[in-house]
């Protein structure tokens, strides 16, 4: 008799049939009123998408904040809060935001960017940003006058790293003596870059160069190719970049398509 019982539960089990206990399909019952695993499972999901570990910790904490929704909602939907507008309103705007959301993440689940795309992104920054990079430092006053006072005294000893500290108007540059880094010409302002790339290593400009900042007094300390990353260093960020451009443009086509009146 008990084998003819086993063999029947394993049939049924296969066909199907068999129902599992209410405390392994919910998560708790709350006032008669079932809470589904689901919930949980949602919001696990969640906190995995942010990077965070479920822990068997976070495990507690989430199936807690289930239970305690399912307390407040059923609160809230004995005072009848379900029929306010403003309820309405607001799940209507979350209804959109979702939905909204799910047309993003299958847009770009449909069309993921390649690494030909990656590359092809690479190669443009590298051609863009190749050549030589200067380490320049500057002084940077309000007057021509004193930008050539400048020049003589250190053509006459002083120390340039001395006088940016004390008189330099950029305050970045001049708490360091003027030491700018380095950098690419096209980082600075055309009046700039084309004394500065004139120089030789060593050298300071003679006279004052004029821009909308100032008067500067320049000295080239240093020139080398340009330093750039490796793709493989870049490659999470230019991924991450190119996703974006093709989520802008799919939206900009939708919008574009519209009819609008």
């Amino acid at each position: 008799m008990k084998k003819q019982l086993l063999s029947g539960l394993v049939a049924a089990a296969v066909l199907g049939t068999v129902a599992l206990p209410a405390s392994a399909q919910n998560i708790a019952i709350v006032n008669g009123k079932a809470v589904p695993k689901e919930r949980a499972e949602v919001l696990k999901k969640q906190v995995e998408r942010s990077g965070r570990p479920v822990t068997p910790e976070i495990e507690g904490q989430i199936k807690e904040e289930v239970i305690a929704r399912e307390i407040f909602m059923q609160e809230a939907q004995k005072r009848g809060l379900e029929a306010s507008a403003d309820y309405k309103a607001q799940m209507e705007l979350a209804r959109q935001t979702i939905l909204i959301r799910e047309l993003f993440a299958d847009y770009q689940k449909k069309n993921p960017v390649t690494d030909a795309d990656i590359k092809a992104e690479y190669d443009k920054f590298v051609a863009a940003n190749s050549g030589k990079e200067y380490k320049a430092s500057h002084i940077l006053v309000e007057k021509e006058d004193d930008a050539k006072a400048i020049i003589a005294a250190i053509n006459k000893g002083a120390k340039f790293e001395d006088i940016a500290k004390k008189q330099s108007k950029d305050p970045g540059s001049g708490a360091k003596g003027g030491d700018l880094d380095w950098a690419a010409p096209a980082n600075y302002v055309g009046e700039f870059s084309d004394a500065m790339v004139k120089l030789e290593k060593g050298k300071m400009t003679e006279v004052p160069v004029k821009s909308q900042f100032g008067y500067h007094i320049i000295r080239l300390d240093d020139v080398r190719e340009a330093q750039l990353p490796k793709l493989e260093e870049v490659k999470p960020q230019v991924a991450e970049q190119l996703q974006q451009q093709k989520l802008v443009k799919f939206q900009e086509d939708l919008r574009a398509k519209a009819k609008i009146q």
